[in-house]
């Protein structure tokens, strides 16, 4: 491996990294109240293009990072869509019997 190998590695580590604390909050708790449905679809479709530039290029820091930093994006933005979609399903339930 060499030193800009290892540089990409310990950069792509950290950013990724930075999603984890979000997702196991969200895990934990459920709450995804200020969880923007809309950056998180943008964030998420990013991270599959990028992961599939890094697989053309053979990244491999690119490609790991992103396969985590999806993963944890993914679950992120399908339990806020979740809860969006149940909040919503919710008003609509309770005008119709106000």
């Amino acid at each position: 491996m060499t030193q800009i190998e290892l540089f990409g590695f310990i950069a792509a580590l950290l950013t990724s990294m930075a999603y984890l604390p979000q997702a196991v909050m969200i895990i934990r708790t459920g709450v995804t109240t200020g969880i923007s449905l809309l950056m998180y679809s943008m964030l998420t479709s990013g991270k599959i293009l990028w992961l599939s530039y890094g697989v053309l290029v053979t990244s491999w820091p690119l490609i790991l990072s992103q396969t985590f930093t999806l993963c944890l994006a993914s679950i992120i933005l399908s339990l806020t869509f979740r809860n969006s979609y149940k909040a919503k399903k919710n008003r609509t339930g309770q005008e119709r019997f106000a």
